[in-house]
């Protein structure tokens, strides 16, 4: 799960087992008590004893497993990626469900690693006529290159601020209306139109879209033509501190070969600070803070500054690979239509220093892919058997970028328009019984309401993230399906523990973010309590049964950013 802008595994993927890197349905669930004691310690199943049920024992014995020192924190290119697909195609192959890719349970995701050399040393020149002033790499900067080539070089670029950075016909917005940025640089601001001034009758007010993130404005960017673009980091827009965007930045960055993922790529693309944009612009006679409010303000027109860019900076390019894992179970009516599963099996590896050094991922994301597999057993032994096909995938390389799903979205098994959904898991909360779920991205499509009626049996009911301004939608795999149109579904367990209430909820929560999660303490617990998580797969189940056994696809709201995207591709080609 990334929460955070870009978690970067920092040290260089070895060959090990890997291409050569080169330079250059169950029973229904029933409601809990009403009140949640303290569970006994889960003994978990005996490996090869599985259940065709949803159970606690499977479940822990998964994650205990996969979440072991053997595994050494799963980090892709390591011998913890080998024992990790491994794990996975056996317990695929003991279910009897097909191979998902062909006639392989693997899907081999090339990968371009990017790395900056002598960063310290880099700096962006602004001139202004003779005039240049140097802006630090780090302290006022971070730059770097989304194309994969080992020297890059933007030489006395147009400096353009375009606002937001943002074109979206939905909202009825665009901030390079009638501009020309070609071989230009742009510099935007984080989130979306009406941050700034706090208008919520933009976009989506508090909740930010997938217009805000800093994905986004470099795609936009390319796609407009631009050689460069800068991104005005600013703390409360961005979700996280300037320490955080030097940290996933300044170490190796990944991406998918060109010749596999064509979208337009920035030459160059970085961040400035607030301090640095205000001495930036008043480089080109121009005042920052006055442009930023106009920035929220329909009517916004982009404004050329006054100034040109330079900076020219080396890398070093390595080309490895990774493997997402797929499984199929085909449909009895209508194999071509398929509903996915996701749960990344990857993790941040091993730290070699100090005396924890392994990052074992137990709830990131050992969890997700336990749940997966359990879902998977209860579905594979299903009579009769669903209508529709499932597939089962496990993505490699969600924690440097979400490239193993973002490759899928790319390369497909079935079709996206044959994809009538997709359920990830990421992260499941282990804090008991709740009485809500929540949807990350709530509001976005019909997914909420399968949700909403699979839990209301139980008594339960669904509820937004309560911080979706920091727009954890847009930071794990399901965003590669939404941003190709496919409705998606990111649930995860409630805040309204049933022992304790809401304040209980968000402090076990706040307590794992603040002390396991990305660090080597996010172990598996014999004493944890699975009743709430356990019946929140039965639930995930109960959704992907009915879309089964459906003939309807799901779909985006009106006002759903990913709309357009589904509505363009489901249309007949003679139209």
């Amino acid at each position: 799960m990334r929460r955070f802008t870009c978690v970067c595994v920092t040290t260089l993927l070895a060959a090990c087992g890997q291409q050569q890197s080169t330079d250059s349905t169950p029973p229904a669930a029933t409601a809990a008590p009403p009140t949640a004691a303290a569970a006994p310690a889960i003994k978990p199943t005996r490996e090869g004893h599985f259940s065709p049920e949803i159970t606690a024992a499977d479940f822990a014995a998964h994650v205990q497993r996969l979440a072991s020192d053997e595994f050494e924190g799963r980090k892709p290119g390591s011998i913890g990626e080998r024992m990790t697909t491994t794990y996975l195609v056996d317990q695929f192959q003991r279910m009897g469900l097909k191979p998902g890719n062909g006639a392989s349970y693997l899907q081999r995701v090339p990968m371009v690693e990017t790395t900056l050399l002598d960063g310290d040393k880099i700096t962006l020149d602004v001139a202004e006529g003779d005039n240049v002033e140097k802006f630090a790499y780090r302290s006022d900067t971070i730059v770097g290159t989304l194309q994969g080539k080992p020297e890059v070089e933007l030489k006395e670029s147009d400096l353009v601020f375009a606002g937001y950075g943002v074109v979206a016909p939905e909202y009825q917005w665009n901030d390079y209306a009638g501009l020309d940025v070609k071989g230009k640089t742009v510099i935007v601001l984080v989130n979306d139109p009406g941050f700034g001034n706090g208008d919520e009758t933009l976009f989506k007010g508090k909740a930010m879209t997938y217009y805000g993130r800093w994905t986004y404005k470099f795609e936009e960017a390319a796609r407009q033509g631009a050689a460069g673009c800068l991104i005005v980091h600013d703390t409360a827009a961005a979700a996280y501190p300037w320490e955080v965007v030097v940290n996933s930045w300044s170490g190796p960055q990944f991406n998918l070969p060109a010749s596999e993922d064509p979208e337009p790529r920035m030459l160059v693309a970085g961040w400035v600070t607030t301090d640095a944009a205000r001495r930036l612009f008043a480089k080109a006679g121009a005042d920052f803070d006055a442009l930023k409010k106009s920035a929220d303000l329909r009517g916004f027109k982009p404004s050329p500054l006054a100034a040109k860019l330079s900076t020219h900076f080396h890398n070093l390019i390595r080309n490895t690979a990774s493997d997402n894992v797929v499984a199929m179970l085909p449909g009895a009516k209508r194999p071509d239509e398929v509903i996915v599963y996701s749960a990344h099996w990857d993790h941040l590896g091993n730290s070699f220093a100090g005396p924890d050094r392994i990052f074992n991922g137990a709830i990131d994301n050992a969890t997700g892919v336990a749940a997966m597999l359990e879902i998977a057993d209860a579905f594979a032994h299903q009579q009769p058997p669903p209508e529709r096909s499932i597939l089962f995938l496990a993505p490699t390389l969600e924690e440097a970028g979400l490239l193993g799903s973002r490759y899928y979205s790319v390369h497909p098994v079935v079709p996206l328009t044959k994809t009538v959904a997709d359920i990830n898991m990421d992260a499941l909360q282990i804090i008991g019984h709740t009485h809500d779920m929540v949807i990350v991205g709530y509001g976005q499509s019909q997914m909420d309401d399968y949700l909403k009626d699979a839990l209301a049996p139980l008594g339960r009911t669904i509820v937004a993230d309560a911080e979706s301004e920091k727009g954890f939608f847009y930071r794990s795999d399901q965003l590669n399906f939404a941003r190709k149109g496919v409705p998606v579904l990111y649930a995860n367990s409630g805040y309204d523990k049933f022992d304790g209430g809401i304040a209980a909820g968000h402090a076990a929560i706040d307590d794992y973010t603040r002390n396991r999660y990305h660090k080597p303490g996010d172990e598996y617990d014999p004493n944890w309590d699975l009743s709430g998580v356990i019946e929140n797969i039965q639930v995930l189940h109960t959704v992907g049964k009915r879309l089964a056994d459906e003939s309807t696809f799901p779909q985006w709201n009106a006002d759903s950013e990913f709309r357009g995207v589904r509505e363009a591709a489901m249309k007949p080609a003679s139209q």
